[in-house]
């Protein structure tokens, strides 16, 4: 009958209790990845405390699929400084460089304009309609590190799908299958 046989009669074999260990072991999983999430949230004050660059906007400093790790400190932001923010009206945040600051004279509070390194001008034509600078509540982080080439697992899962479903479907058998 082959591999697929005997996973099938393996899967027959599977009894209750051996299931709902399994399904436990799984949460606790996920629910150990969420807390781990949630920790390094409270550690960098940032809300993502870890990004991928999806787009080839910053090279040659960072690399489409680089990770970057984010920090949000009271400090304010200097030009120069790399920053991913949220712009009203996208789900998706940006990772750019600061190019000047402006501080609000009645309030002292910093607005930024950034760039990013590989573009002709700066991100005014992003930003929301009539918006000319970011204010704090746009900025998610300030990158104070990298990992290369590593996001590439998640661009790949995003833009195809099915590698995604594919993955999943085989760690739940690996699941449903295992005895241990």
């Amino acid at each position: 009958m082959g591999w697929i046989g005997e996973t099938v009669d393996s899967i027959k074999s599977i009894q209750i209790r051996q299931l709902l260990t399994q399904a436990i072991s799984l949460g606790m999983i996920v629910t150990s990845a969420l807390i781990i999430w949630k920790a390094l949230m409270c550690v960098t004050g940032s809300e993502s405390p870890v990004v991928v660059v999806l787009s080839g906007s910053m090279e040659p400093g960072f690399k489409r699929g680089d990770i970057l790790f984010l920090h949000m400190s009271k400090d304010p932001i200097r030009a120069g400084e790399i920053v991913v923010f949220n712009v009203d009206g996208r789900d998706i945040p940006i990772v750019h460089r600061v190019i000047k600051v402006h501080e609000r004279e009645n309030t002292g509070e910093v607005d930024v304009l950034t760039k990013g390194d590989n573009n002709y001008g700066d991100d005014r034509l992003l930003y929301a309609e009539g918006q000319l600078w970011l204010h704090r509540h746009h900025i998610m982080g300030r990158a104070v590190g990298f990992l290369p080439y590593v996001g590439w697992v998640t661009i790949i899962m995003t833009e195809k799908p099915i590698i995604k479903y594919i993955l999943i479907g085989a760690l739940g058998l690996l699941v449903i299958t295992s005895k241990d």
